[in-house]
């Protein structure tokens, strides 16, 4: 509503001059400061202006005028980011959480705003018996911010990923457009996994299935990594469980491999190999919302608030074993901080058919996350985390890896050539169309520097 004065901080006066017509536009210190952060307080991009849109017109007005003067757009939702993706240095971040709700059930779909978190999105449908298939292990999410990655969890090897339980989208283009499309678009394909290059997502329609009522959980605990890895490959190709997902576990210079499985009814155990079990039972909702404790925790002893210098890619089955051994073989604690982990599961190739979502060729790829915790005020250690993402990102793509693209990992664009590999070239043709002044894209280097 009310534009910001001339001179003030920005890449020149013509900043000073935007204005929504039903939002709010703000260039306050704190404001500005609190969008150049993330979750992964590692990359600070100040922006020039935060706009708080209310309406499709907001957005629209924000997209032609960041048009007309250079400026790079950047929408933000949980701010979750590893690496400055929702940053947009000396542009416009748009905060998607004040856009008007939209929750409307319909059969056995859901229809969300954009900002809506996961867990509010269940807080709707879990009262009617209805759930996503997929969800994130972190709830706290929003609709939008997984959607331009992909959104992956424990149930992806029956499901495949958010994106592919999206029947439709409402988007705001770089050209200020507003277009609903679905399966067979064009534009549908580019902004699921797309990165946000071709534009904003405001509204999404979701698959729902029924809603378990309970959740029996089963914590698998291996010492060796080949056992554990065949066991995982057994579960998954079966589909004996509904959620699977393993961590490796370090302990005084020890490792030990975690299987984590649910069922929603009942499951066989006999043919696993596991050296020791805990089993847990839940309702369907704590199970899905099991990281809230461990949130509240990690943000009262501070930790939530460390860089997050976190790396997901996707390997080969053929060389998992080998990129995994190598990598625990060199692992410290200090290389993972005192709150870091390490994830490993399988996924059926053949459950994710989202265009834009790369993982290797095979029958089954396997998510490998490194999710390190760094130091506060510690730019050397944090470049050196950084560094070790960067050696087994290289190892990953000579094996035939891809990444999981939320990753605090400096990506050339020849880097997302490569990772996009045969739809580079129709991303890149959709964005040409759908975002013709490169608006978006800065927080992922995929936008030319300003002059």
């Amino acid at each position: 509503m009310e534009p910001g004065q001339p001179g003030d901080h920005g890449p020149g006066p013509s900043i000073a001059w935007l204005s929504v017509p039903d939002g709010e536009v703000v260039r306050d210190e704190a404001t500005l400061a609190f969008a150049a952060q993330d979750f992964g307080h590692l990359v600070h991009r100040r922006p020039a202006a935060v706009v708080r849109p209310v309406s499709l017109a907001d957005l629209t007005a924000v997209m032609t005028f960041a048009g007309e003067h250079g400026l790079p757009v950047s929408a933000r939702g949980a701010g979750h980011s590893p690496f400055g993706q929702e940053q947009a240095e000396g542009g416009i971040v748009l905060d998607m959480r004040t856009m008007p709700a939209v929750r409307e059930l319909d059969g056995e779909t859901v229809l969300v705003d954009a900002g809506a978190h996961w867990r509010q999105v269940l807080d709707l449908t879990l009262p009617h018996g209805l759930t996503p298939p997929v969800l994130t292990d972190y709830l706290e999410l929003t609709v939008g911010g997984t959607l331009v990655v992909g959104g992956i969890g424990g149930a992806a090897h029956h499901h495949g990923t958010q994106t592919d339980n999206v029947l439709e989208l409402e988007v705001v283009t770089g050209t200020g457009e507003v277009v609903t499309c679905g399966p067979g678009s064009d534009l549908f394909d580019a902004v699921r996994g797309g990165l946000g290059l071709c534009g904003v997502i405001t509204k999404a329609r979701l698959r729902l299935v029924p809603a378990p009522p309970t959740a029996r959980r089963w914590k698998l605990y291996y010492r060796s990594l080949d056992v554990f890895l065949a066991d995982q490959r057994t579960v998954v190709r079966d589909g004996r469980f509904d959620y699977v997902e393993g961590q490796l576990l370090l302990d005084e210079g020890e490792w030990t491999y975690l299987l984590e499985a649910v069922t929603y009814s009942t499951a066989s155990l006999d043919d696993l190999r596991f050296e020791r079990m805990e089993v847990e039972d839940s309702t369907y909702f704590d199970f899905l919302n099991r990281m809230a404790e461990g949130e509240a925790a990690l943000r009262a002893e501070g930790s939530w608030f460390h860089p997050h210098p976190w790396l997901n890619v996707f390997l080969p089955d053929e060389v998992v074993g080998q990129v995994v051994a190598d990598t625990l073989a060199t692992t410290r604690r200090e290389d993972l901080g005192g709150t870091g982990l390490v994830m490993l599961y399988p996924v059926r190739a053949s459950a994710l058919n989202t265009p834009l979502l790369r993982v290797p060729a095979g029958e089954l790829v396997w998510l490998f996350s490194l999710l390190r915790t760094g130091k506060p005020a510690d730019p050397v250690e944090n470049a050196r985390l950084t560094t070790l993402n960067i050696r087994l990102y290289q190892q990953a793509k000579a094996l035939g890896g891809t990444v999981y693209p939320s990753n605090s990992l400096p990506m050339t664009p020849a880097d997302w050539a490569d990772q996009f590999g045969p739809a580079w070239d129709a991303l890149t043709t959709a964005r040409h169309l759908h975002d013709p002044h490169t608006l978006f894209g800065s927080g992922h280097s995929l936008r030319p520097p300003p002059p």
